[in-house]
C-alpha cells in the first residue's frame, strides 16, 4: 500500500510535468525536473524505510530519542532555514537592500536565548510537546488547551509561507498552475509525516541542510568570483543597478519607522524560543547535554547560512538587474518576487545549477512543512485528544490514528491557505508567526520554567488575552487587512505587533498570578521546587524510549 502511494505521487508529478503551461522562461527544464524527481524519490524512500520506526508515539514524535547532538543540530538548522530564509530573505535583500537583513539578524540572535535559557530545562521537563512543560505544575487541561491553540496559530502562519514558496517554486520549475503545485506539495507533506514520522523528517531535514549549505556556499562563491572579490565594486554595481540607488545601503527602506523595526526585531529574537516545531526537536535527543550540543551546532550552521544570504541577495541585484535577459521593459525582474534565488541560480550556473537549487529549495520547504505538520499533529492528538479529552489515558493505537488523521487535516488546511495567500512575501508571513510565538508562547514558557509565583489563572487569562490581541492586530494590520482582504486602509497601522502584544502578555500573566489567592494557586506555587530540581538536574527525565 505504501509503495503504491509513493508511486502514485511520482506518477502524478511526472504526468503534470509533461505539460508546458508557461514556466519562467517559457519551457520546461528537463535537468531541473530530473534532479527534482530524484530528490523526491530519495526522500520518499527514507519515508518508507522510517515507517517501521513510527509505530509508537515515542517513535513518531521523537524518533525514539536516539538522535545525536550533531545530527539534531543539523536537523534543527534544516528545520529553521526555511523558505522564508532562503527565498524570502534573498527576495527582501534584493528588493530593499540592507533592511532585508533584519530578518537574518533577528532569526539568528534568538538562538543564544534558547541555548542559555531554554534547551537544557526543556529537555529535562518535557516529553513530546511544548505544552508538556507549561502544564508540568499547573492545571493541565486549561494550560494544554491554551498551549495547543497558540502552537497551532504559529504553525498555520508558518505553513502559509512554506506553501506559497513551494507553490511558486514548482510553478517556475514545471510550468504547472500554482494551485496544482500547492496541492502536490501538500500531498507529499502528508506522506512524509504519516508514513515516516519524526525519523523520516529528521533525515530529510539533515539532507536538506547539507544541500542548502553546499548550494548557498557555491552560489555566494560564484557571485564573489564574478565580481573579482572586490567588495567596493560589488556594492557599487548593486547601487548602480537598483532603482532605489544608494538607499539600499542604508536602513529605512523596508522599515521606515522605529516602532516597526523594534517590533519586528522583538518578534524574531524572542519568537524563536517559542516556535513549537523547533522546541519539539529537543525531545529527539537522549539528554540535556545533547540538547545543548544541538543548539550549539545549529547556531553555527544557521549563522553561516545567514552570512551567505547577504551575499546572495546583493549578488542578485548585481547579476540580474544588470542583465537584460532577466528584466522586463519597465526594469522589474521577470518571474515571481519570491523566486529571486532560483532565477539567480540559472544566471550563475545554467540549467544544471538551476535544477540543483530548485531541488534544494524544495527540500528546504518539505523539511520545514514536515516538522510543522508533526508539531501540529502533536498539539491536536497528544495535547488536546489524549490529555484533555481522554484525561491522559488513551490506547496507543488510537492516539497514533488520531495523530495521522490530524496530519491529513493540517495538510488540507495548508493547501487552502497556500492558495489564499499566494501573493504574500514568505519572509514577511513567517514574521507574523514569530510575532505570535514571541507574544504568547515565549512569555508562558519562560515564566513556567523560572517564576515560582506563576499560577494557572495567570497563564490562562494572560495567555488568552495576549493571543487574542496579537491575532487581532495581525488581522487588522496592512499586510492582512489591505493586501489580503482588499480593504482600502488598515485599522492597525503597523505590520508587526510584537512590541505591543508581548509586554501585555507578560504584564497580564504577572498581574493575574500575584492576585490569585485560590487553592489552585497554592498548588501551582508549591510544585515549583520539584519542577526546578528536575529542570536543573535532569533526574526523573526519562528518555523518550522509556515513555
Amino acid at each position: 500500500m505504501k509503495l503504491l502511494v509513493i508511486l502514485g505521487i511520482l506518477n502524478a508529478i511526472a504526468f503534470g510535468a509533461s505539460f508546458d503551461t508557461g514556466g519562467a522562461k517559457g519551457g520546461l527544464n528537463i535537468i531541473a525536473i530530473t534532479m527534482f524527481l530524484a530528490f523526491v524519490l530519495f526522500t520518499l524512500f527514507i519515508t518508507y524505510y522510517s515507517n517501521k520506526k513510527t509505530k509508537s508515539a515515542a517513535g513518531f514524535y521523537t524518533a525514539g530519542g536516539n538522535i545525536t547532538g550533531l545530527q539534531n543540530g543539523m536537523a534543527i538548522a534544516g528545520d529553521y532555514m526555511s523558505a522564508a530564509s532562503f527565498l524570502g530573505i534573498t527576495a527582501l535583500v534584493f528588493t530593499n537592500g540592507f533592511d532585508g537583513l533584519i530578518y537574518s539578524i533577528g532569526f539568528l540572535v534568538g538562538w543564544p536565548i534558547i541555548l542559555f535559557l531554554i534547551a537544557e530545562k526543556f529537555r529535562n521537563l518535557g516529553k513530546y510537546t511544548f505544552a508538556d512543560i507549561t502544564a508540568y505544575r499547573l492545571s493541565k487541561k486549561p494550560i494544554r488547551i491554551l498551549s495547543a491553540v497558540s502552537a497551532l496559530c504559529v504553525i498555520i502562519f508558518y505553513l502559509i509561507a512554506q506553501m506559497v514558496g513551494a507553490g511558486q517554486l514548482i510553478q517556475v520549475l514545471f510550468g504547472l498552475p500554482y494551485i496544482v503545485a500547492v496541492v502536490i506539495v501538500g500531498i507529499l507533506m502528508i506522506c512524509y509525516v504519516v508514513f515516516g514520522g519524526m525519523h523520516a523528517t529528521t533525515w530529510v531535514q539533515i539532507i536538506k541542510a547539507l544541500l542548502l549549505l553546499g548550494g548557498s556556499t557555491f552560489m555566494a562563491g560564484m557571485i564573489l568570483y564574478f565580481t573579482k572579490f572586490d567588495f567596493s565594486a560589488y556594492f557599487g554595481q548593486a547601487v548602480a543597478h537598483h532603482p532605489k540607488g544608494e538607499a539600499i545601503l542604508a536602513p529605512g527602506v523596508f522599515l521606515p519607522d522605529t516602532i516597526s523595526a523594534l517590533s519586528l526585531g522583538l518578534a524574531l529574537m524572542f519568537g524563536t524560543a517559542g516556535l513549537p516545531h523547533i522546541l519539539m526537536r529537543f525531545f529527539t535527543v537522549k539528554d540535556s547535554k545533547e540538547a545543548r550540543k544541538s543548539v550549539f551546532y545549529a547556531t553555527g550552521f544557521i549563522g553561516y547560512f545567514y552570512i551567505l544570504t547577504f551575499i546572495i541577495g546583493f549578488g542578485a541585484i548585481v547579476l540580474l538587474l544588470g542583465n537584460p535577459d532577466y528584466i522586463n521593459e519597465d526594469g522589474s525582474l521577470k518571474g515571481a518576487a519570491n523566486m529571486v534565488a532560483i532565477i539567480l541560480a540559472e544566471a550563475i550556473g545554467g540549467s544544471v545549477f538551476l535544477g540543483f537549487i530548485s531541488a534544494v529549495a524544495f527540500a528546504t520547504i518539505l523539511a520545514v512543512v514536515a516538522g510543522l505538520a508533526i508539531s501540529g499533529a502533536g498539539a491536536i492528538s497528544h495535547d488536546l485528544f489524549v490529555n484533555v479529552f481522554k484525561d491522559g489515558v488513551c490506547d496507543p493505537k488510537l492516539e497514533m490514528k488520531v495523530t495521522k488523521i490530524a496530519t491529513i487535516g493540517i495538510g488540507i488546511v495548508a493547501i487552502i491557505l497556500g492558495i489564499v495567500f499566494e501573493n504574500q512575501n514568505v519572509a514577511f508571513t513567517v514574521g507574523l508567526a514569530f510575532a505570535i510565538a514571541a507574544s504568547v508562547n515565549f512569555p508562558i514558557l519562560l515564566l513556567s520554567i523560572y517564576w515560582k509565583n506563576l499560577t494557572t489563572r495567570g497563564v490562562v487569562i494572560g495567555g488568552v488575552i495576549g493571543l487574542t490581541i496579537v491575532m487581532v492586530l495581525v488581522i487588522l494590520s496592512p499586510s492582512i487587512w489591505v493586501k489580503s482582504f482588499g480593504f482600502e486602509s488598515a485599522i492597525f497601522p503597523y505590520d508587526h505587533p510584537a512590541i505591543f502584544s508581548m509586554p501585555v502578555t507578560f504584564i497580564l500573566i504577572w498581574f493575574f498570578s500575584i492576585t490569585d489567592k485560590s487553592k489552585r494557586a497554592e498548588l501551582d506555587k508549591s510544585g515549583f521546587e520539584a519542577q526546578n530540581f528536575r529542570a536543573q538536574s535532569g533526574i526523573g527525565a526519562s528518555s523518550a524510549l522509556e515513555h
